[in-house]
């Protein structure tokens, strides 16, 4: 049975991804760190990954087969304004992680984003430039490169996704939901366009790579893009809650603390490629949200907390 390390454990991709490896068979260990994860259906651990010097210990202790490193300072926000804080999980944990990674023989997905992009050009793909805007950006930029550099044979994989998360409010679709169940009006912002995967498809498709051998930069994104006016409306229609409640809105309009890329339409075709698949659409990807939220995930993860 194979042994998987999951970084970032209790967050929105970290506990999806937890939930897809357990049933594809896998013995799932998973590092948290300050929300405790008593009920969870799968060893955990609280880990500071801001004491870089002890995570080839602790790496050591869990042996892993394969560890996916999810974990992030990813609020945009909080990074622009803790910008040491950001480095630190976002570029020096990263790099801590790849060298034990490289020294103890263990396959390593490094979790990145669509954000390394100015969003001035737009159908970006993994030989395009990047040029990040923000703290946030540039610390994953950081952490992308010092993978890169100590494991080569790691795998770089550029994502941005939605879904359930188990504090209820960790993706662009809970912020639209949840507003839109209490019939508040919420911003779309219709300038802003992005590419995103339903996050158990991401963690299909991590899966695969992880039994695979490809190495290097892959784009993870959704087969179309569209802008976060758009996407919110898509919400409401598919959850049968008022559209008319998003209200589109330019980014330019609203006093954002960091500055934010507009057009991060990504191109994925490297990915299918490799894997021989064809991404899924952007409504296959809500009607998957959908279905999740009458099987009970949202219950389901938020009682791991409880």
């Amino acid at each position: 049975m194979t042994k998987l390390l999951i970084t970032g454990a209790s967050g929105l991709l970290g506990s999806n991804l937890a939930l897809s490896a357990l049933e594809s068979g896998y013995d799932v260990t998973g590092w948290t760190n300050t929300l405790d994860l008593p009920h969870a259906p799968f060893q955990t651990s609280q880990v500071d990954l801001t004491a870089s010097d002890q995570i080839s210990e602790r790496i050591a202790e869990v042996r892993p087969d394969v560890i996916i490193h999810c974990a992030a300072l990813a609020n945009v926000d909080t990074a622009e304004k803790n910008g040491a804080l950001a480095y630190r999980l976002n570029a020096e944990a990263p790099a801590a992680i790849a060298a034990a990674a490289a020294r103890q023989g263990i396959r390593l997905i490094h979790i990145s984003t669509d954000a390394v992009f100015d969003g001035t050009k737009g159908d970006y793909t993994e030989s395009d430039m990047p040029h990040p805007l923000n703290t946030y950006a540039h610390s994953k930029l950081k952490g992308e490169e010092a993978v890169a550099e100590l494991n080569p044979d790691a795998l770089i994989a550029r994502v941005v996704f939605y879904g359930w998360s188990i504090v209820g409010k960790r993706s662009l679709a809970e912020f639209f939901y949840n507003h839109l169940t209490m019939e508040q009006t919420v911003m779309g912002f219709t300038d802003m366009i992005f590419t995103p995967l339903y996050v158990g498809h991401l963690a299909e498709i991590l899966l695969k790579l992880a039994a695979g051998n490809q190495h290097g930069l892959f784009h993870v994104f959704g087969a179309q893009p569209i802008s976060k006016y758009a996407f919110g409306v898509e919400i409401a229609r598919e959850f049968d809650l008022d559209e008319t409640l998003v209200s589109p809105t330019e980014s330019a309009d609203v006093g954002l603390a960091a500055a934010r890329p507009l057009n991060l339409s990504m191109r994925s075709d490297k990915l299918c490629e490799a894997l021989g698949l064809d991404l899924p659409s952007g409504p296959d990807g809500i009607r998957a949200l959908k279905l999740a939220w009458q099987e009970g995930l949202r219950e389901k993860l938020a009682a791991w907390s409880a």
